[in-house]
């Protein structure tokens, strides 16, 4: 489609982009720390979400039906059901986020607040645009937009050390990684003389072998990029700093959001995109199967390590963010059909669990203050049980515990690397398993079994306002392993990806 014709379906991003002025414009009329701003950019990121789901194929239950899917742009970008599933993701994530900015005690009544929604759209924006991003240039541009977003996010609270830390590690990391991903798309680029995707494998397809050296380099020069956007090892030593220190809705979103787009722009590239069928023979000669099976199980094994030492919650999250990468990766290197949906099934399951942790670690500091363990020392007894169980419910997910979601998520990705006949990556996937059960158990353990102390405040939590939302993303974790026929439907049809 052309231009015009394309702007029928961008509709989403029209509204995320007139939310982002409308935003800015009520900030600069009204008085600073005016709830109305936050408002607007809920409303803006609702709509952005049913708009989505009225794109073709019309609905999330269309998205199981056969739909002609779309170039936009001059082939930019791509509307199919791929990029439709990681939309509403996208989309979730972000209308979760802005809900949790406006319960934030870290948010809530700063002199910029304005600014932060307007920031937090504009990422949502960024990322809405990674899931269809279809050519190298809208690949590059769209992953910058997002990052340079984040990293300001990251250093929303100005007087803060710690967060003002973190944002200038996550920019000179970020910067590196972006400095390699465009050396190698420039020599992708270079070899193949094309920018969208079907070009290039083509270009891929006939290239001779004296410049197979050329092209693995430059893949793993992309493979950079994707791989920070996702804190894979060893691009991951940003995620630890900055989910600490960054405001917890953003920790969330970054956790959350952006790694989903990050494995949108990974899979869409590197199986449909450099890897179809007539380059299969070609690549096929690369070890790139070997390269990812590498630091599938560097990422894994190195997140849930590290995550046993930790005594701030936030920044076990981050490191067990890294070993759900490493999970993920694992349906990735699949390089199969089942191996795509086994990841869009996981990542759809992580959404609930990891949200819903993030969501239970700000509630507690909005009442404490406090983010390490010994805060919940007791939280069950002192007015916090429903949290507690949902908070249990949450870590035993991404432990992989049946019958949680989690268990189902694992499932798939591992059923996918046996499919694939990749056995040991499998075996090290469930032990790590098991070495992360430790860490997620300490932390309830400390919650129910452990005596407070005399100086640890009660807690009070309202029963719709603050755990209304944290019950339902329990009960998700819950119910999901019984009724999953739907969500495996819609990655089932998510996974046929257009090509061209």
């Amino acid at each position: 489609m052309g231009t015009v014709e394309s702007l029928v379906q961008f509709y989403p991003e029209l509204a995320l982009s007139g939310a982002v002025l409308a935003v800015i414009l009520i900030d600069v009329m009204l008085r600073a720390g005016s709830i109305v701003p936050g408002l607007v950019a809920l409303l803006g990121s609702l709509l952005a979400l049913v708009l989505t789901t009225g794109l073709p194929p019309v609905g999330i239950a269309g998205l199981i039906t056969d739909s002609a899917p779309s170039w936009l742009f001059g082939r930019m970008l791509v509307l199919d059901g791929f990029s439709l599933f990681f939309k509403v993701l996208l989309g979730l994530a972000l209308v979760m986020v802005v809900w949790m900015s406006l319960h934030s005690r870290e948010v809530r009544g700063r002199a910029n607040e304005g600014e932060y929604y307007a920031l937090l759209l504009s990422s949502g924006l960024g990322m809405f645009l990674m899931a269809g991003a279809a050519n190298l240039l809208m690949a590059y541009l769209s992953l910058e937009f997002v990052s340079l977003t984040s990293y300001v996010l990251t250093g929303f609270l100005r007087h803060n050390r710690r967060s003002g830390e973190a944002a200038l590690k996550y920019l000179i990391y970020g910067g590196v990684a972006s400095g390699a991903m465009i050396y190698g798309m420039s020599w992708i680029f270079g070899l193949t003389g094309a920018m969208d995707y079907p070009g290039i494998a083509r270009g891929v397809a006939h290239l001779d072998p004296a410049s197979r050296p050329a092209m693995f380099l430059a893949l793993i020069l992309v493979f950079t990029g994707f791989g920070y956007k996702i804190s894979m090892v060893p691009f991951h030593m940003w995620a630890p700093d900055v989910y600490t220190g960054a405001p917890i809705p953003v920790t969330a979103f970054l956790a959350v959001g952006s790694k989903a787009a990050g494995f949108a722009m990974l899979l869409r590239f590197f199986h449909f995109g450099v890897a179809p069928s007539e380059a299969a023979a070609t690549l096929g000669r690369l070890p790139l199967v070997e390269l990812g099976s590498v630091l599938c199980v560097a990422t894994m094994t190195l997140g849930n390590l590290a995550a046993l030492s930790q005594t701030n919650l936030k920044r076990l999250l981050a490191y067990s963010s890294i070993a759900h990468a490493g999970y993920a990766l694992l349906g990735f290197v699949v390089f199969a059909e089942a191996g795509v949906q086994a990841v869009l099934f996981y990542l759809a399951v992580y959404y609930t669990m990891n949200l819903g942790a993030f969501w239970v670690v700000m509630l507690v500091a909005n009442a404490t203050g406090r983010e390490d363990i010994e805060g919940y020392r007791g939280l069950a007894w002192r007015g916090g049980a429903l949290a507690s169980v949902a908070l249990a419910v949450f870590l035993f997910s991404l432990a992989g515990l049946p019958p949680l979601a989690g268990f189902l998520g694992k499932f798939y990705v591992f059923a996918a690397g046996v499919e694939g006949r990749l056995y040991a990556l499998v075996v090290i996937g469930l032990v790590n398993s098991v070495v992360s059960l430790y860490y997620y158990a300490r932390v309830v353990k400390v919650m129910f079994l452990d005596r407070p102390e005399p100086d640890d405040p009660p807690m009070k939590f309202r029963l719709v306002g603050d755990l209304g939302v944290v019950g339902v993303l329990a009960a998700v974790n819950v119910v999901l392993i019984l009724r999953f026929d739907w969500l495996l439907s819609l990655v089932q049809s998510a996974g046929r990806v257009f090509t061209g």
